[in-house]
């Protein structure tokens, strides 16, 4: 069953997702599903998946330099 991940982030330019998008489709795998809503005041990351966990997009944002939070 997936479950819907959505995060808070400091991503806020296009160029940056394009930076992100190698690391983000290596996090997720079968048929993860993940994108940015950056017209949101909070720059949205949602991430659909069956076995991803918070932390891990957390701590991989983090290693690439941006904020993130999930919000519930």
């Amino acid at each position: 069953m997936k479950k819907v991940l959505v995060f808070k982030t400091s991503v806020y330019l296009e160029k940056e997702i394009n930076k992100l998008r190698p690391v983000l489709n290596a996090l997720t795998v079968n048929a993860d599903i993940w994108n940015f809503d950056l017209e949101d005041c909070d720059n949205i990351l949602r991430i659909e998946t069956r076995n991803l966990e918070a932390n891990s997009v957390c701590n991989t944002l983090n290693a690439q330099g941006f904020y993130c939070e999930e919000l519930h």
